[in-house]
């Protein structure tokens, strides 16, 4: 089994080359990020990423249109655009929550048809706001779309379902079963990112992530397939801060390096 890990460019406040020097130096193999829809300023960051040698995972957030028409054109836009820039895969934070499943179903297949005339793989993020924000609707989307890949963020269902899922074995099996990719994020109940996976308050659920994580990688070994895991702790409000004074109760990238080194010493 190959694994790759990747930086979420997401938080970073430091110039493009800079962060991209660190991420080289850190350990990692790439970033996972959004481009600019703007031409040069997309050119110019996939240079400096060449220039590092790092890889690109293309990152799609931008749901925000209400009309589902609208928002699927939107979503084409931003998928044809990332496409053509030929990272090793597009994650997509695809549709609303809100929408009725046939929308969703619609944006998925437009997903899948893209995928197939550009060869870039596309896989969809389980997040909180989305298509797939809770494990018991994720799974109907896994059982209708046997070809449905996910991007692994199990912290936002820790904190929609306010539990470690322990009453809902099924629906996280099957999605650990379709897992390509993990966003090593930890959450808890009350929260989709605990305030510091280093905290010894924050030891079981670190653990309990830790257990899905193990199954994913150890699925991934059994098959020879190749598993991407970007450590993507993200800055405030995701990062809690200090009343009155705003400073953040930890650094957001000493987080992250921590969970890069953690699961490179864990998985090898």
């Amino acid at each position: 089994m190959t694994l790759k890990f990747y930086a979420p460019e997401w938080g970073n406040s430091l110039p493009f080359d800079t962060f991209c020097r660190n991420v080289r130096a850190s350990g990692y193999d790439g970033v996972e990020m959004a481009l600019p829809l703007q031409a040069p300023a997309c050119r110019e960051m996939l240079a400096t990423l060449r220039d590092h040698g790092l890889e690109l995972i293309g990152q799609y957030y931008q749901s925000l249109e209400r009309d589902p028409a609208e928002h699927a054109r939107s979503y084409e836009k931003y998928l044809r655009h990332l496409a053509a820039a030929r990272p090793i895969f597009i994650n997509c934070q695809t549709g609303k929550d809100f929408f009725t499943t046939a929308n969703n179903t619609q944006l998925f297949e437009l997903a899948a048809r893209i995928s197939t005339e550009t060869g870039v793989p596309i896989l969809h993020e389980t997040h909180r706001g989305k298509a797939l924000f809770a494990a018991h609707v994720c799974q109907q989307y896994l059982t209708a779309l046997p070809e449905l890949r996910l991007t692994l963020d199990i912290s936002h269902w820790c904190n929609v379902h306010e539990s470690l899922l322990e009453d809902q074995p099924e629906a996280v099996r099957l999605a650990l079963s379709r897992t390509g990719h993990l966003h090593s994020r930890v959450g808890h109940p009350e929260g989709p990112q605990v305030s510091d996976p280093r905290a010894p308050e924050w030891a079981p659920a670190l653990a309990a992530h830790l257990a899905w994580w193990d199954q994913v990688v150890a699925r991934h070994r059994a098959a020879g397939t190749p598993l991407t895991i970007t450590t993507e702790f993200g800055p405030a409000p995701y990062l809690p801060l200090l009343p009155y004074t705003q400073q953040p109760v930890a650094s957001q990238w000493d987080i992250n390096v921590f969970m890069l080194n953690l699961l490179k010493a864990r998985y090898g």
